[in-house]
């Protein structure tokens, strides 16, 4: 027998959850039916390990990593022709989805206004809508699962187009009691003694939120300042407010905090920083009408953001 769509469904669903039982549980299926799934691809495929076991943790072998790419792009396809067939089915009144996949923080900013024209404007279009990070964003456009992603920066993959939107504002954020009680200063160098809260610069990019903040610590001289790598805006802000660092960020993400009192924000005169924000979509994907017309509503809503 050759490979099946259901194994390169538990394999795609693996790499991207890191381990079988996170799988089973993604695709409904118990972990022994899973691990079936991998061994007859595997035999498939001429015997060739496509994982690596660490503890309860597993990772791509170097012929799984050769695999994955192929492997979304087949599982995209199968999406987007069940998509294709659906459009064409129904009637042009009838009932459609557009699924998107969207970065938390920006649920809080002009995005929301362009969801709510597109839905005024096409109620007969039903909007799913998941939140990840920028890079799951990019994995499920480039898997199928999602029509559009919204996300900051763009992706370098050749898979996916980026469309520029804006540029959101990044702001130093302190907590409420920090002893540089100015609303602004001339540069960073005013934080120098600060331990800095980031995220990890994102594998594969040249560009992320991770980069970002060691290129501006770079460029004010503070390149022995500590980065604790904080993969999550909420996580950030709870250790900020706590006073174990400072950091970098949307505007949008903290507005609450800073309406209340519980974090401030710092203009640094010379620090132009901002996160651009951008729409991707498979370069050779179906996009169906719903699709198309969201991104023309994005771009009207969506000049410059919050910049």
């Amino acid at each position: 027998m050759g490979v099946t769509v259901e194994e390169i469904e538990a394999f795609v669903c693996i790499a991207r959850t890191g381990g079988f039982t996170e799988a089973s549980k993604r695709l409904n299926r118990s972990q022994p039916a899973i691990s079936r799934r991998i061994r007859e691809l595997e035999r498939s495929l001429g015997g060739a390990a496509l994982f690596e076991r660490t503890g309860r943790r597993v990772s791509l072998t170097e012929a799984g990593r050769a695999l994955l790419p192929y492997a979304e792009a087949v599982l995209a396809t199968i999406r987007d022709g069940e998509r294709a067939v659906r459009d064409v089915a129904q009637e042009p009144a009838g009932a459609r989805t557009l699924s998107l996949a969207i970065v938390g923080t920006l649920a809080d900013s002009h995005i929301v206004d362009a969801l709510r024209t597109f839905e005024a404007e096409f109620p007969e279009v039903s909007v799913e809508l998941r939140t990840a990070t920028s890079r799951e964003v990019s994995a499920l456009v480039r898997g199928g699962e999602a029509s559009l992603g919204l996300r900051y920066f763009p992706d370098a993959d050749p898979q996916l187009e980026s469309i520029p939107l804006g540029v959101e504002k990044l702001l130093v954020v302190v907590p409420a009691s920090h002893p540089v009680t100015a609303s602004s200063v001339p540069d960073l160098r005013a934080l120098r003694k600060e331990r800095w809260l980031g995220f990890s610069p994102e594998r594969g990019q040249p560009d992320s939120f991770g980069h970002l903040l060691e290129r501006q610590l770079t460029t004010s001289g503070l390149t022995e300042s500590p980065i604790t790598r904080i993969d999550s805006l909420t996580a950030q802000k709870r250790l900020v407010e706590a006073g174990f660092g400072v950091t970098l960020m949307p505007i949008s993400s903290v507005r609450e905090e800073l309406r209340i009192g519980s974090l401030r924000a710092i203009e640094v005169a010379n620090m132009d920083a901002g996160l651009p924000v951008v729409v991707v979509r498979r370069r050779r994907g179906y996009q169906s009408r719903p699709a198309t017309a969201f991104i023309e509503v994005l771009k009207e809503h969506t000049p410059g953001l919050l910049g």
